[in-house]
């Protein structure tokens, strides 16, 4: 009897002891999960291809394209989604390059000189002076998924400025949506491309309609 009362002694310790063991062994793993790195977020742009060549007067005219605001929840690298209104999410694996107000103010320069009917289209800060100030704002850029497809949605406002004598010519607010191919960020950074490029196309008609007043 006691020595199976050593034996059983023995066993239970060695249960116990392999049972801390395999328990250290996993708050171990634990911890080296832990302090893996967060993988690194996709990265994307907004791009715009060169718009269609139409005939137009040219005007003697230099067009100073201001860096452009955004609206609360929007001016950030974090890609906007919304599930349910008024209500903004991030997606957590994707971002962009820079903040979409950033980039859209080289891009609507960049469409202005194509026109052509500007003898200059300059980014603030320019050393030009300027015959009209174009201010502009993003109201949104966000992925909708409370529709099927979901859509990205767009919204710009623009407002024209005649510098020297200091009076609004127009402001008006542009919108574009276009569906995504696929359910998830990079489907959406594709369809704010495609919105983005429907913009500046009425962008650049509007600022050529309105600084001719």
């Amino acid at each position: 009897m006691i020595f199976v009362n050593k034996v059983t002694i023995y066993c239970g310790v060695d249960i116990l002891l392999g049972s801390l063991a395999v328990l250290a062994l996993a708050l171990s793993l634990d911890g080296c999960a832990a302090l893996q790195p967060a993988p690194e977020p996709n990265v994307h742009v907004l791009v715009a291809t060169p718009l269609t060549p139409v005939a137009r007067a040219k005007r003697e005219l230099v067009l100073e394209v201001t860096a452009p605001r955004a609206w609360p929840g929007f001016d950030t690298l974090q890609m906007v989604y919304v599930q349910r209104p008024y209500e903004l999410e991030y997606f957590a694996t994707a971002r962009w390059a820079d903040t979409p107000a950033h980039m859209l103010g080289p891009l609507l320069a960049q469409a202005l000189g194509q026109t052509e009917s500007f003898r200059a289209v300059m980014q603030t800060p320019s050393a030009i002076p300027a015959d009209v100030r174009v201010n502009v704002e993003l109201i949104r850029l966000q992925q909708d998924f409370t529709t099927h497809p979901s859509q990205v949605e767009l919204s710009v406002r623009v407002e024209l400025i005649d510098v020297r004598a200091k009076r609004v010519l127009a402001g008006r607010v542009f919108d574009a949506m276009a569906p995504a191919l696929t359910e998830n960020a990079y489907g959406g950074v594709a369809a704010a491309n495609v919105a983005l490029q429907r913009v500046l196309e009425q962008v650049a008609d509007f600022c050529v309609a309105e600084s001719a007043r």
